[in-house]
């Protein structure tokens, strides 16, 4: 059995009394918290270690989760800046997208783990909705099972008024969605698990709709879909269907918490109380949304309302990286300046939504989220002893507003080390990347797309 302690660190517990414990400990077995505490560890647990990790000067904090992005992208990034949502897919996304191979895909999210990693997210929900081939999903599947990490497959569809390459029918939606269950939900120690992904409400019908998350409850998996993102997609659902999005799906009876709701800017106070009576989850994207120029989501609302806000990254074609540290900040900065109160979100808040809310976005908030004992041991450290943090005089603070990815010292998933001294131990970094370049290359040369 290993048993790993990690002592005299500043340890964020992002627990229910949110305590910090300056200095403390954490010890683990095998894949498991099995102790947290204040001072020093006791010498019974130090006498039963098969490792000692010094965290002195170092935030000890749970992995984070980010709840939304999209990991083919990695091989998109820069290319459509300075354009709107809509804009943005048929320049950028959709010309590259119908040329993705399986191997393509599974370097692009090889390389999209390692950034998510670097920046301190142990779990990662792609919403993956390019399915050029079968292989494309089976690649991004094999990429989480060598990095190490935490895992869900977002199984994304749209099947009408899409790209005519990219449109699914409902057949083959129902049917791959089986073989990619039956083929990866519970594998790699159950790390990697999978759930439904419908697009975007102009892209799917009534009918999938309801045979897909008849299949999720029958399966017991979640359903995430991007809704109101930008205000022309809520006049588009208006003026189509005569509502709006989350009344859409409530009408639909495809609302409660097993759906993460993704971006959700332009809701009105009657669809935030639907998301609060149905207990669904909001993904916030404050990155992306600024990037986008998409609007500015009402989370300070949303918190009050005791609404779970999850945070996430989006995609790299849109944000144009996967840093979970860089939208610790951007969240909290957003939130002040929309709605001009200093105090909309705190530091504790932010944490609390990339862990805690990040967890039930998911699915497994009794594993993830907090350290715990009885927890998955997904911890992180990050080097505090930094010219752009010290002296810290509250830790988290200094996590949300001082320090960026490059502090992300050693990454732990079920009690194993992925990165240590700012290390990738999982894999040959230099070589991903390189491998990622030359495959990027061969992409752009097949979709005929020259980047001037």
């Amino acid at each position: 059995m290993q048993r790993i302690l990690i002592e005299k660190g500043n340890v964020v517990t992002v627990n229910d009394e949110g305590n910090v414990y300056s200095p403390g400990y954490v010890y683990i077995e095998d894949d498991k918290i099995a102790a947290v505490g204040a001072g020093d560890a006791p010498e019974e647990l130090r006498s039963k270690a098969t490792l000692i990790k010094d965290a002195s000067l170092m935030a000890v904090m749970p992995g984070m989760v980010n709840c939304h992005t999209h990991l083919f992208q990695t091989f998109l990034r820069g290319l459509a800046d300075d354009k709107p949502l809509l804009d943005w897919l048929a320049t950028a996304i959709w010309p590259v997208a119908r040329k993705l191979t399986g191997e393509d895909a599974r370097l692009a999210a090889k390389l999209g783990l390692i950034e998510n990693l670097r920046s301190g997210a142990t779990s990662v929900i792609d919403h993956q909705y390019i399915h050029t081939e079968p292989a494309n999903d089976d690649g991004v599947c094999r990429a989480a099972e060598e990095m190490g990490m935490r895992f869900l497959l977002s199984y994304a569809w749209a099947d009408m008024d899409y790209h005519e390459d990219l449109i699914l029918t409902q057949e083959h939606v129902l049917k791959e969605a089986e073989r990619i269950y039956k083929t990866w939900h519970g594998k790699a120690d159950g790390r990697i698990r999978f759930e439904f992904g419908p697009l975007i409400p102009w892209g799917c019908t009534d009918e999938t709709m309801l045979k897909t998350y008849a299949l999720a409850k029958e399966w017991g998996v979640g359903t995430q879909i991007h809704v109101a993102e930008t205000k022309t997609e809520v006049d588009m659902n208006l003026e189509k269907r005569g509502n709006r999005h989350i009344e859409w799906l409530a009408d639909l009876g495809i609302l409660g918490p097993d759906v993460q709701l993704v971006h959700s800017v332009w809701l009105d106070d009657h669809e935030l109380d639907l998301v609060k009576e149905h207990g669904a989850v909001i993904v916030h994207c404050a990155v992306s949304n600024m990037y986008l120029a998409s609007g500015a989501a009402r989370i300070s609302k949303m918190h009050k309302m005791g609404i779970p806000v999850a945070l996430a990254t989006d995609g790299p074609g849109s944000n144009n990286n996967q840093d979970m540290m860089e939208t610790l900040k951007t969240t909290a900065l957003l939130a002040k300046l929309s709605t001009l109160d200093a105090m909309a979100v705190l530091p504790e808040d932010v944490l609390w939504m990339a862990c805690r809310d990040g967890s039930k976005a998911f699915g497994q908030p009794d594993l993830i989220g907090s350290l715990e004992v009885g927890k998955k041991a997904d911890i992180v450290l990050v080097d505090l002893d930094s010219p752009f943090a010290m002296p810290v005089h509250k830790v988290p603070s200094a996590l949300v507003y001082n320090l960026g990815s490059c502090a992300v010292d050693t990454v732990l998933v079920d009690g194993k080390i992925l990165m240590e001294d700012k290390e990738i131990k999982v894999v040959d970094e230099k070589a991903v990347l390189a491998e990622a370049r030359e495959a990027c290359a061969r992409l752009f040369e097949r979709a005929g797309v020259v980047v001037e």
